[in-house]
């Protein structure tokens, strides 16, 4: 069996004292998880977390860990080594979505999304609203899209100030009065999105990845 596409490298560590673990996240497969050989004594071309290239995956069955044949065509993280909170933002978004997405489901239009995220932590200034821009993407592609364009109780499209934990949809001051203790504060912030995506990692049995933690510290 053998996959190819184009892909980010989100996740790598060592296997043996030649060989890692890597994951990348594919255009047309999604996260896929394999064997790099020799990368963790390669002195040329080496794999590193934040580069992107193609990617081929091959295996003898389907449920075999398999092993990749990477070629890099550029190295995204890079530019952020000396921008501390840049290299955060990046190692979250990978952390998530290792820890979120399923392996092998093509999730293109967020592949997309990543891409467009590591070029705007590229480029000068602040990335922190296109990093929100991109979490509540994820959020929408795991099934919890915010709705903010009305009240979700009476339809009104003016106080919109919280916002429902239970439907991710905005809730006005008049609607919110009687549960507002239950409810979250508007605009949406990385501490609201946390929540969402805490609670998705409970689902699935697992917690809130530490790289997504220490972006709130």
């Amino acid at each position: 069996m053998k996959l190819e596409s184009y892909g980010i490298l989100i996740g790598l560590r060592p296997f043996g004292e030649r060989d890692s673990v890597a994951h990348i996240f594919t255009a047309d497969y999604g996260v896929l998880t394999g064997m790099l050989r020799g990368a963790a004594v390669a002195k040329k071309n080496r794999p590193l977390v934040g580069q992107t290239g193609t990617v081929a995956w091959s295996a003898r069955l389907d449920s075999q860990l398999g092993v990749f044949h990477w070629e890099s065509d550029r190295n995204m993280a890079a530019s952020l080594m000396t921008d501390a909170r840049k290299l955060g933002v990046m190692n979250a978004a990978f952390a998530l979505i290792d820890a979120l997405l399923p392996e092998r489901e093509c999730y293109a239009q967020l592949f997309e999304d990543t891409r467009r995220l590591l070029s705007d932590l590229a480029a000068p200034g602040d990335a922190s609203a296109a990093y929100l821009e991109w979490e509540t993407k994820l959020l929408g592609e795991l099934g919890y899209a915010l709705d903010l364009s009305h009240c979700s109780g009476c339809g009104a499209r003016e106080n919109l100030n919280f916002l429902s934990p239970r439907t991710g949809r905005a809730v006005c001051d008049t609607c919110a009065a009687p549960y507002v203790n239950r409810l979250y504060k508007l605009p949406v912030t990385l501490a609201v999105t946390a929540r969402f995506l805490d609670m998705i990692c409970e689902q699935q049995g697992g917690r809130l990845p530490m790289a997504r933690v220490m972006l709130m510290r």
